[in-house]
């Protein structure tokens, strides 16, 4: 008894989740806009969002639901009169900086900055050391 009851109590906790599957696509996600221009628009700043399901592919080449709702919404936003820099505000407060392939600086994205140019100056900084005493012991030698 309490075997079916667990089985029943998943089978309804997954039905959302193929509910999800089962949707028919939004309508920009995979059809362009009309106008060439704001297809231009649309598709450059899709090239620069990531997909949050694949990771590594944007938006544009993904085949992901995910993504393709993101790009509906990408191109329903072109289509209103927003600026590619509006969606992309509106996209990073939704999903995160992690969304952007092109981070802006934050408090939340500044060790992305900094930690490269530190790890650049510590290596400089021992190699230098090390050259240095190089140097100096063929001083001593000679």
């Amino acid at each position: 008894m309490i075997r079916a009851l667990a089985a029943l109590l998943l089978a309804l906790l997954a039905l959302p989740g193929q509910a999800q599957d089962t949707m028919p696509p939004a309508p920009y996600a995979y059809t362009q806009l009309e106008d060439p221009a704001l297809e231009a628009e649309a598709t450059a700043l899709m090239h620069t969002l990531r997909c949050l399901k694949c990771q590594s592919q944007s938006i544009a080449d993904s085949d992901a639901p995910m993504a393709g709702d993101m790009r509906h919404q990408v191109r329903s936003r072109i289509l209103a009169g927003e600026s590619p820099a509006q969606i992309r505000r509106w996209l990073i407060a939704r999903y995160g900086d992690y969304v952007s392939y092109e981070p802006e600086v934050s408090a939340t994205t500044w060790p992305l900055f900094a930690v490269p140019v530190l790890v650049i100056l510590v290596v400089a900084g021992v190699l230098l050391r090390r050259l240095g005493r190089r140097r100096s012991d063929r001083g001593d030698a000679a």
